[in-house]
Formats: C-alpha cells, sequence, structure tokens
C-alpha cells in the first residue's frame, strides 16, 4: 500500500508544475525595442506588459490566474503603482501560453498556487510598470527636446516641469513602443506608494454582477459539441469492455467514444443528453483485487502502522527530545487525525477542444497555463507550436486545476471528432469521484514537562501521504517529503515552526495508498496547524496554565507569530469575562511567507449544537496590497476551512470515494457563518501570501474553543462526527 507511482514523460510534464517546477525558460524580459509590437486591436504595446490606447485606457496584462481571489487586481495595482497611469482607465487581459513561449518568456511563470501570485512575481511586474513609465517619459521629453529628467508622470499625464507642458499617455504611447527598453528602472519606496495600499474596487467585481464574466464552463464556439465521461470508480482501474450501441441511439447521441485506457465518453448535441447516456452505458471495469478492498479503515489502520514506526523522515530537531521525554517529571501524550477532502470547485473540471492535425485549441480555466499547453501538445501528438491554450477566470481552483488530467480527456474525445469543437464537463458525480484529494493523515504528540511544569521536550510523529511522492517523487529528497513539515520547519518563508522547545523532533512516517493525494488550499498546514495548536492547549491545560500565556513563554525568539497572536487575543478579548455560554479559543501558524492567528468565539448548547459566533483573525503578509481583499480573503478562507472542520471528510469503500455530491459532501450554510473581524498587520520589509495562510488557524481555533466549552477534546475532524455534548 505504500504507493509512489512511475511517471511516464506526460505524468512529468504536468507534475513539474504541479509542485512548482513550470516550464521556466529564462526571465528576461523583452520590454520593448525599435519594432514596436501591436496589440489585437492595433493599440500600440509599451511593454509586453502594458498597452495604451489612443483615449489613455491602460490594458495591464496578468500572466497569473484569476480565481475569485482578486490576484489580478493585486497584481495590476502594483503595475500601476509603477506606471502611474489613471486606475480608472485600467483593464487587464490574460496572454495565452503560446504567446509567452515565442516571445521569450516576457511574463515569468503562469502558475498560480501556494499563494504565490503576489509574493513571487511582486518585483517583475512592478519592474514592468516602471520600465513602461520611463519609456513614455523618454518619449515625451524627446517630443520636447527636453532631458527626460526634467518630466514627471503622475495619473496618466507626463509633465514638463520647467514649462508645464502636459501630454497624456495615449499621446506618446506609439512613440514609447519604439525605443530600446531601459535594463533596469528603479522602483519606488514604499513610502511613496499611492495605489499599493489603498482598498480599490476589484476589477472583475462589475462583470461578475451582471453576468459578463466568461468562465470555461461557458465558452461557445460554432458547431460546437458536448460531452460527458465516465472514469473507473476505482483509482488504477480501467475500462475492460463497453456496450456502446446500448446508448447510441438514444436522443442527441452523436458517438462514444474510449477516453485512454480507464475511462469511456459520450458526446451529444447537448451536454444533458451525453451525461444521461454515459450514466446508461454498461461498462465493465478492470479493477486490481487489492485495491478494490481498501477502505477507510484500512486505510487508518495503515497510517497507524506509522505512528511508532522505527523509520521516519526527521523534518525538524533540535536536542534530545526522545531521551527528555524519557526522564520527564510528567509526559503529555494525544493522537489525531485528519481525513481526505475534496477540492468541490463549485465549477467542476472542463474544457473545450478543436482538433485538428494543423492545430490543437482549447479554452479552459487552469492555475498553470504553462503546463496546460504541455499538456495540450502531449496528448494531441502534435509540436507544442502547434497548439494553444485559452486561459478563463476560474470557478474555483484550490490546487485542484494545477493538473490536467481533464485536459488529456478532453483532447482524447476531440482527436476522434477531428475538426468539431468538442466541450467535455464533468458532472458533479464524476468531478468528486476522481478528485486528487487532500491528504489522510495522522499525527502522535508527545509533550514532556519538568517539576516546575516548564515544558522541555517535544516531539511530534506525522503518518500519511505524501503528495510529492505523487504528483513529482522526482523532487523527494532522498525519499523524504519536505512539504509534509509545512508550518513546523527550523526556518523558511514556506511555515516556520513558531516555538522554541529545549527539545524537539518532528518526524514523518510516509504511508501511501493508492487514493492520489494533491495541493489543496493551505495543504499540509492544514493538518499540522491542527495537530499542533490544539496539542498546545493540552499541555497548557497539563500545566495549569492560561493557553495564551503559555504560548507566549515559548514564542519570546518568534516576534512575528507573537505579534499576530497577540493582536487577536487584545482585540476579541482574551482575559476579559466573555459573553454567557461564550467560549474562546487560540490559534496561530506560519506559512506562504505570512503569519497567522484567530481567536474563536462559540457556544455549545446543552443538546450539543455548535454556534461560532466570531473569529478575529490578524494577518502579517508583509506589504498588504489590497486591504479590503485581504479581508475578504480572510473571511472566504474561514468559509473553506470551517467548511472542511464541520463537514469535510472522503471515505473510501471497495477503493473508491463515497462521497459524490454535496448531500454527502457538505459546505457551510450563511446561517453558520460567523462574524469575522480581521486585523490586516502589514509589518513589511517582505511579502507574503494571503489565499492560504488563515485556512490554517480557522479549525484549530474553533476546536480550541469548543474544548474550553465542553471540556471535550476533538481530536478528528469533520466535527459532524462527534457528538460535543453526551445527550
Amino acid at each position: 500500500m505504500n504507493h509512489i507511482p512511475q511517471l511516464n514523460r506526460r505524468s512529468f510534464l504536468i507534475a513539474t508544475a504541479a509542485a512548482g517546477g513550470g516550464l521556466a525558460i529564462g526571465l528576461d524580459l523583452p520590454f520593448g525595442g525599435p519594432a514596436a509590437v501591436r496589440a489585437a486591436d492595433g493599440s500600440p504595446e509599451v511593454t509586453a506588459w502594458v498597452v495604451i490606447k489612443p483615449d489613455d485606457a491602460v490594458v495591464i496584462r496578468i500572466a497569473r490566474s484569476e480565481m475569485g481571489q482578486g490576484t489580478a487586481t493585486g497584481l495590476a495595482q502594483m503595475l500601476a503603482e509603477e506606471l502611474e497611469c489613471d486606475w480608472s482607465k485600467v483593464s487587464i487581459e490574460f496572454p495565452t501560453p503560446g504567446e509567452s513561449l515565442k516571445r521569450g518568456k516576457p511574463w515569468g511563470r503562469m502558475f498560480t498556487a501556494g499563494s504565490r501570485g503576489i509574493r513571487e512575481s511582486n518585483e517583475m511586474v512592478r519592474k514592468g510598470g516602471a520600465i513602461a513609465r520611463t519609456m513614455l517619459i523618454q518619449a515625451a521629453a524627446t517630443t520636447w527636446s527636453v532631458p527626460a529628467g526634467e518630466c514627471t508622470a503622475a495619473n496618466s499625464v507626463i509633465t514638463h516641469k520647467p514649462s508645464g507642458r502636459t501630454v497624456s499617455f495615449g499621446k506618446v504611447a506609439e512613440a514609447a513602443g519604439k525605443l530600446e527598453a531601459p535594463k533596469d528602472a528603479a522602483l519606488k519606496d514604499p513610502k511613496d506608494w499611492k495605489i499599493i495600499g489603498k482598498p480599490v474596487k476589484r476589477l472583475d467585481t462589475a462583470p461578475k454582477v451582471v453576468g459578463g464574466l466568461t468562465y470555461s464552463i461557458d465558452v461557445k464556439q460554432p458547431g460546437m459539441l458536448l460531452a460527458a465521461v465516465r472514469a473507473c470508480p476505482v483509482f488504477g482501474g480501467k475500462v475492460k469492455s463497453f456496450d456502446a450501441a446500448k446508448v447510441s441511439g438514444m436522443p442527441g447521441v452523436k458517438k462514444v467514444v474510449p477516453v485512454g485506457e480507464n475511462a469511456v465518453a459520450v458526446v451529444a448535441e447537448h451536454w444533458w443528453e451525453a451525461k444521461k447516456a454515459v450514466d446508461a452505458l454498461p461498462i465493465q471495469w478492470d479493477v486490481d483485487p487489492e485495491k478494490a478492498k481498501v477502505s477507510s479503515a484500512s486505510i487508518a489502520a495503515f497510517m497507524k502502522t506509522g505512528l511508532d514506526a522505527t523509520e521516519a523522515f526527521v523534518g525538524n530537531q533540535n536536542g534530545d527530545a526522545k531521551a527528555a521525554i524519557a526522564g520527564a517529571a510528567k509526559k503529555v501524550e494525544a493522537v489525531y487525525g485528519y481525513p481526505y477532502q475534496n477540492h468541490a470547485t463549485m465549477e467542476p473540471m472542463n474544457a473545450t477542444v478543436r482538433f485538428t492535425p494543423e492545430k490543437c485549441e482549447a479554452w479552459a480555466s487552469t492555475q498553470d497555463a504553462d503546463v496546460a499547453l504541455a499538456a495540450l501538445a502531449e496528448a494531441s501528438g502534435l509540436p507544442i507550436e502547434k497548439c494553444e491554450f485559452y486561459k478563463l477566470p476560474l470557478g474555483g481552483g484550490f490546487g485542484r486545476r494545477t493538473t490536467h488530467d481533464w485536459l488529456h480527456q478532453a483532447v482524447a474525445i476531440a482527436k476522434q471528432m477531428p475538426g468539431t469543437p468538442v466541450k467535455l464537463i464533468w458532472s458533479r458525480e464524476e468531478d468528486m469521484t476522481q478528485g486528487r484529494y487532500h491528504p489522510a493523515t495522522q499525527c502522535k504528540l508527545v509533550g514532556a514537562f519538568d517539576a516546575g511544569n516548564n515544558l522541555t521536550a517535544l516531539h511530534m510523529r506525522l503518518a500519511g501521504q505524501s503528495i510529492l511522492a505523487y504528483v513529482r517523487p522526482q523532487a523527494l529528497e532522498n525519499g523524504k517529503d519536505p512539504f509534509a513539515f509545512q508550518g513546523l520547519n527550523a526556518a523558511g518563508p514556506e511555515g516556520q515552526f513558531g516555538y522554541t522547545v529545549p527539545n524537539l523532533l518532528i518526524d514523518h512516517a510516509m504511508r501511501n495508498t493508492h487514493v492520489p493525494p494533491h495541493f489543496w488550499r493551505g495543504v499540509n498546514n492544514n493538518h499540522n496547524a491542527i495537530y499542533l495548536e490544539c496539542f498546545i492547549d493540552e499541555l497548557a491545560k497539563a500545566a495549569g496554565q492560561d493557553p495564551l500565556e503559555f504560548r507566549r513563554k515559548l514564542m519570546a525568539n518568534h516576534p512575528k507569530h507573537l505579534a499576530v497572536l497577540n493582536a487577536v487575543a487584545e482585540h476579541a478579548g482574551w482575559g476579559k469575562p466573555a459573553p454567557q455560554g461564550v467560549f474562546r479559543g487560540l490559534a496561530q501558524h506560519m506559512g506562504y511567507g505570512s503569519y497567522v492567528a484567530a481567536c474563536a468565539e462559540v457556544s455549545v448548547s446543552d443538546k450539543g449544537v455548535l454556534k461560532i459566533h466570531r473569529i478575529v483573525a490578524a494577518t502579517d503578509c508583509g506589504y498588504a496590497v489590497n486591504p479590503a481583499q485581504i479581508e475578504r480573503q480572510v473571511a472566504g478562507s474561514f468559509v473553506y476551512g470551517l467548511s472542511a472542520a464541520l463537514y469535510g471528510e472522503c471515505t473510501v469503500k471497495d477503493g473508491a470515494i463515497v462521497e459524490t455530491n454535496f448531500d454527502s459532501y457538505n459546505v457551510l450554510r450563511i446561517d453558520e457563518m460567523p462574524k469575522v473581524e480581521v486585523l490586516v498587520r502589514p509589518s513589511g520589509g517582505f511579502w507574503g501570501g494571503v489565499g492560504e495562510p488563515t485556512i490554517f488557524v480557522a479549525a484549530p481555533a474553533v476546536l480550541n474553543a469548543i474544548a474550553a466549552a465542553t471540556g471535550k477534546r476533538i481530536r478528528t475532524l469533520p466535527l459532524k462526527n462527534h457528538k460535543l455534548r453526551d445527550a
């Protein structure tokens, strides 16, 4: 069962970017030159990043994906800041990965995951704006025959300071685009920012409100047909046989086609016709008998063997934790567990593909356009220069759209109907059955105290699946998955352990199953934060100390962790009486370059009904590009994190996922959503992520508050499986 798959070339290309590799072909920035490039409507490019139209409208090109998190607006803000343009005239567009390759990757990586959109590309994007501004000023100065140093730009207008002459960007954009771009341009000091740090409105809100935003699932093409697919529900299984004749005469059906080794699709005039036919299609599956026996119970038993295994990969260590525990005056021990969870994007996987022997095109949403293009070429069998991928806004990603299994299927179907555009849409059931899941894990924690109730040692033994072993096994470090230790590392932006313990050991016993794990919003930080922060509360209780004060003593060497924890404690009124029947819980964590903390307030009725009243959340992401956007991201992350904590669980029976729709895989409803008060505390000097970090602290803060309310410690999720009070 300790399964590490072998990758073929196609899987390698896809997995490389899923783990952050991308198709990097250098990051040189060909910003401009004597032969100016024009946009599709004829407007001149100033640089690859910026198109300025004669009416001063500014089009900013964004390489990262927009999936509701606001990355596109934030990146546009940063470029506009350095460009000194009129924000009210800004719009955005997404360049294609094919165009990017042809032009030498001027936009860098087209990969959007791990809260990297702004934190990884901020300097490149800002430089794109600064260089464009420099070129516009030089064009105006040349027209006036004055030194460029005498000119300034602001609000899309260039001014010659000595004479007072002015000209708008649109009037000099043509000339600017013909100039040789400078090698570099100085970036503004943060104290001079005018747009960065301001709560400007998102650029994609209005189109969403009026229904004008086109998602992947909305794409229409002349003569387009629709497809529905069924793959083997047991991972690794194949199609043994299918009887196309049974459904070929059903209304609208055009063709029944095999899709790879493990699936069959029906192509029809309308999608519902295709779905009804594929549901009725008799298919015989070829399934490994051992995989068909796998259940949630057998997986849990397998992972449990790792809790006391003699062999494990060490992720963080100082002192001698085992010796300190053996000689401790008092020991505290607990075992926690975390289930598989589905990405459950509102927009299921889909893609529209048109294939001919000369060209293959796809219209879809992805978190990695570079790898989507590579997948398109691999699946079509055509050279990459004969392929193009048109990226659209995502109806949810959360990590699921960094893989492209659905795109391979769409291409396989379209190849069997050359010249006809085919849109493949997964049903909700197919989407959930064929997911790539947040890994299931367990954790055994042992803490040791001396006679004075001082914590002297901590051992965290993680046992569970390795995401990297599945998506990119060549990136394992002598067999170890470094991602398994997110939030528990000795140092580094991806998740530094926030406590100082004299003797510490954090290790991981890898236990892989046939259920495919993947990066799921927040990734391993989600369960690691629960294990650590809930156990810290258990240790505080064992020592007879207040949870906040207990943490503070361990965090003296971690000032940024401590600052966000203190912020939520103060704002929530920790140490002061809560409303009658309301109890509080704390949690803090660090990941994706940011420091986060939360204080949850909950009540549990006599009948065991949980009510989450309020969550106070603090985040230090270094620089806050759009504070209003951050507040909404934090609130949204709690919707996602609390949905997982309350309801999220994928169980396995006979080798397949049981929960196939929202009737069995529930999400948080509006009346369950607590009030969220967000404290944005940017300390400057670094760029951290926003989309994922606050998810980490949602569940542990609530679990600690429940323990305070009931005296009952919940160590496995979801909460729906537990009685919070004994009836």
